[in-house]
């Protein structure tokens, strides 16, 4: 899978398995310090993986996705 759109070009030749333990800054267009700074507003490691575990994130996806099928 070519991820190269989404990681950092540091990032682009490690394994999806290894971005999980990537620091969010990994993520392309994320600073080291806005990174860091998501890691201690969510109060979650500073990991991909803990990003995309955050249930804060879960319930953000949850609610977008749900107000796609709500009916007014």
């Amino acid at each position: 899978m070519n991820i190269n759109h989404a990681v950092d070009k540091a990032y682009e030749d490690k394994s999806l398995e290894d971005l999980l333990d990537a620091p969010i800054s990994a993520l392309q267009g994320v600073s080291e310090d806005g990174g860091q700074k998501i890691a201690e507003g969510l109060r979650i490691k500073n990991t991909i993986g803990s990003l995309a575990n955050s249930k804060y994130i879960r319930w953000a996806q949850a609610i977008a996705a749900l107000a796609e099928k709500e009916q007014s």
